[in-house]
Order: C-alpha cells, then sequence, then structure tokens
C-alpha cells in the first residue's frame, strides 16, 4: 500500500497538485483556529495562550497513531516514508533564529502565509521578510554552506536515539501530553485574557 506515489500507485505528476490541496486543507483549518493572529501564536511564548501548543501536539500525536494503525492494518509501508536528514549544528542555528524570529514577529512560515491571505498587514511584513531572508541565505549560501551541513547523523529517528520501542515512545508521547494539556489549562485560567 502507501505511500501512494513512491509506488506508482498516484502518478508523481499528482505530487504538487496534492500537495497544494493539502496546504489549502491545512491553512484553513489554522485560519479556522485562530492562527492568523499573531497575539494569538506569540502567547503561548507569553504564556497566555497555549492553543498553538494543544494544536500542533495534539496533530503530531493523530498522526503517530494514524501510521501506526495504518502499518498494522497494511496499509502503508513505513520503511517507504521519506525521514529527513539530520543535521546537528544546522539544526541549532536555524531553530535559534526561526523561535526569535517567531517571538518578534508573532508568526512561523505557514501561519504568516495565512495571515497574509486574508490581508493581515503584519503578516504581510512578516512574509516578506521570510522572502528576503530566503534570498539572502540563497545568495550567500557558500558562506553557510559548512553549517548546513555539517554534523549529519542520518534519518534519525526520536525513539531509536533514546533506545525505546516506537510503540512505548508514541504511548509516552500521549501521557505526556495529556498532562501537558492540563498544566496548560491551569496555567491559562489564572492569567489575564488577551482580546485578540
Amino acid at each position: 500500500m502507501g505511500p501512494l506515489i513512491s509506488q506508482d500507485i498516484i502518478a508523481s505528476e499528482w505530487n504538487h497538485v496534492i500537495a497544494l490541496l493539502i496546504g489549502m486543507v491545512f491553512g484553513f483549518f489554522l485560519e479556522s483556529s485562530g492562527f492568523s493572529s499573531s497575539r494569538k501564536l506569540a502567547g503561548v511564548f507569553y504564556g497566555y495562550d497555549f492553543i498553538v501548543l494543544k494544536f500542533f501536539f495534539s496533530a503530531a500525536i493523530t498522526v503517530a497513531v494514524g501510521l501506526i494503525y495504518f502499518e498494522y492494518m497494511g496499509w502503508i509501508d513505513l520503511s517507504l516514508v521519506f525521514v529527513n536528514q539530520f543535521y546537528v549544528t544546522a539544526l541549532i542555528v536555524g531553530g535559534v533564529i526561526m523561535g526569535l524570529g517567531f517571538i518578534m514577529g508573532g508568526f512561523c512560515p505557514g501561519t504568516s502565509l495565512v495571515g497574509a491571505a486574508i490581508g493581515k498587514i503584519d503578516a504581510w511584513v512578516f512574509t516578506g521578510g521570510l522572502f528576503l531572508g530566503i534570498f539572502i541565505f540563497s545568495e550567500a549560501f557558500p558562506l553557510f554552506e559548512g553549517i548546513y551541513n555539517s554534523e549529519n547523523l542520518g534519518p534519525v529517528k526520536v525513539y531509536e536515539s533514546l533506545g525505546i520501542p516506537r510503540d512505548w515512545f508514541v504511548f509516552g508521547l500521549i501521557i505526556i501530553a495529556l498532562g501537558m494539556f492540563y498544566m496548560t489549562g491551569i496555567i491559562q485560567k489564572r492569567v489575564k485574557k488577551v482580546e485578540y
């Protein structure tokens, strides 16, 4: 069974069409959840709104459990699913840059496009900065290439690096998520509500 495109069940020409449709649906759900508001998004860093954390943690758990179930039913071959290479230095440097941008601008790349799509000026400015950053990085790539390609550990999975069986790792992740949902709910009730 799946992945459908890599096994020629769906022609590779549909790759970008399917990606566009999935992106549009995902953008719709982001907007429906209020993620076009930079105040709402930045709330996780300032401790007054944890919807971003809950939304993406829920999505990650749903996908993890879904993939395990699909594999169990024989509907997907997880050995064919692409896993990104793990470049340690690039991940740390990129994470710091993106985190600072998220705190300062109140958007991540995806949510800035959602905000720009509905005409939010701050999202347009952030998206412009995003493309400017991409252009600068592309033009200056020879300067950053050493960092970009250093310390490649291959397609590492978290549970493998911790030496934990995959299914137990996902179960533990669900328990942690439930605890986090409970704790952030308590914190959110105690802080002042912010108008978006």
